[in-house]
């Protein structure tokens, strides 16, 4: 049985000496926002001693493509393959009845803010979030679980809100939760393996269950265990969990948050949640995602849409090799889609029917497989090498756009696809597209003795 729990890869990372530990005194109010947000880019960071908690606060946790390959026990150029293997052998997940992350139980009365050193994150925030919840429900028609992440504001004693977008399959099982009269029973579990938040983001089916996908990921059933309060199963191994309900008809206001592009948005309400039970560890750590423009938020949902993307681009398309969603396009509106010999067409009709698929996306290149879709200098070179305009540029004004795009007018902006592909005839003897070599023979001798010279 592979270790589910997040504690295995920090033990992991700590023996590499990828996970840095602060031992002094910190403040959940801004400065853990401030060093994760100085650090983003290096070690996972430890917090020890957070003031007015016991329990350690642990962030940047997964902030390149390396750290999920890691976690997941393979190798970094593995990944997007098993990410597409997962989604297409999934295996359901085990129950079973005792679990670490139920060996303390808190019930009501409750105070979140006390019990979980919840970071306050941006100056113009109204409160502290919850930005690694995994959250879990039960569509009230058909039964079938949805494993999803939103972002969970404090508001003091047992009460959060919750920000879930209108598109997202969470909003519409409250709202048949809301139209039969009931409220909607969740439970949000905290301090993950790699796989259950990996799969918590794959673009999947309403119906399909996640859980099965980390399943896939894991190469074995994820373990479960049943809430002590409601009607749900969550992750064995995680540290933390809440239990509550959501209430679809309580709204409240939440003024400005973070969103993924960097900026502050106004999305106005968001919807109240009533927290009955918290269960943790003994020894529980909290796990916290830097939100805003930062590696580990925008990573988490380039990584599952990549995947995603390329399950369902190959269906229709099998020169399609892969899709990566780029970094700098916040991990959610910059693709870059890898082809081979695509005829003549294809890589229009990839560009949109990657846009129709992932309505996130705004800039699409499609480039050859001889292409290395992460390296952006072979990527330029491409564009500059086999791109023209006036035949492979792809300008679709007036699309409908994710509200999260920070250009949208009206909720549509223009799209755009760049097709940075060969013609038949590029690269023969004596063309203007020949690249340059020394013999075959002889790199291909020098290459496999590489190490002789």
């Amino acid at each position: 049985m592979t270790d589910q729990s997040m504690r295995w890869f920090l033990s992991k990372l700590e023996a590499s000496g990828d996970l840095h530990r602060v031992e002094r005194d910190i403040d959940a109010r801004f400065e853990i926002a401030s060093v994760l947000t100085l650090r983003q880019s290096g070690p996972a960071q430890l917090f020890a001693r957070v003031n007015g908690h016991e329990m350690p606060v642990v962030g940047n946790l997964f902030n390149h493509r390396t750290r999920f390959a890691t976690a997941l026990g393979i190798e970094r150029n593995e990944l997007d393959a098993l990410c597409v293997k997962a989604l297409e052998q999934p295996l359901a997940p085990r129950i079973v009845d005792d679990a670490p992350v139920q060996q303390v139980v808190h019930r009501e009365p409750l105070d979140i803010g006390a019990l979980l050193p919840v970071p306050h994150w941006f100056e113009r925030e109204a409160a502290p979030y919850i930005t690694a919840g995994v959250i879990v429900a039960k569509d009230p028609e058909t039964g079938r679980r949805n494993v999803s992440i939103a972002r969970l504001r404090l508001e003091g004693g047992s009460r959060l809100m919750a920000g879930i977008a209108k598109n997202h399959h969470l909003a519409r099982i409250a709202e048949k939760a809301m139209q039969r009269g009931q409220d909607l029973e969740i439970a949000v579990a905290i301090g993950n393996h790699a796989a259950v938040l990996l799969g918590s983001q794959m673009y999947v089916g309403l119906g399909d269950d996640e859980f099965d996908i980390v399943g896939g990921l894991l190469g074995e059933p994820v373990e479960l265990v049943k809430c002590k309060t409601v009607d749900l199963e969550v992750p064995a191994h995680a540290e933390i969990v809440l239990e509550g309900r959501l209430r679809p008809t309580e709204l409240i206001e939440e003024g400005a948050v973070s969103e993924f592009p960097g900026f502050y948005v106004y999305y106005g309400p968001g919807i109240g949640v009533e927290i009955g039970c918290v269960t943790h560890r003994e020894d529980a750590i909290y796990q916290a995602i830097l939100p805003g423009y930062a590696p580990e938020h925008c990573l988490l949902g380039a990584v599952a849409i990549g995947a995603t993307l390329t399950r369902d681009l190959q269906r229709s398309i099998p020169a399609v090799r892969r899709v990566f969603i780029t970094d700098g396009g916040m991990g959610r509106l910059h693709a870059i889609i890898s082809m081979h010999r695509p005829r003549l067409g294809e890589g229009k009709r990839a560009v949109m029917l990657a846009m129709g698929l992932v309505n996130l996306l705004k800039h699409v290149i499609v480039v050859e497989d001889d292409i290395d879709v992460e390296d952006p200098r072979q990527v330029e070179w491409s564009l500059a090498a086999r791109f023209r305009g006036h035949e492979d540029l792809l300008v679709l004004p007036g699309v409908r756009a994710d509200r999260c795009d920070p250009l949208h007018e009206d909720l549509v902006v223009t799209k755009i696809g760049m097709i940075a592909t060969t013609r038949p005839g590029d690269g023969e003897p004596g063309g203007r597209s020949e690249l340059a070599s020394p013999p075959r023979d002889v790199l291909d001798r020098v290459k496999a003795n590489l190490r002789l010279y």
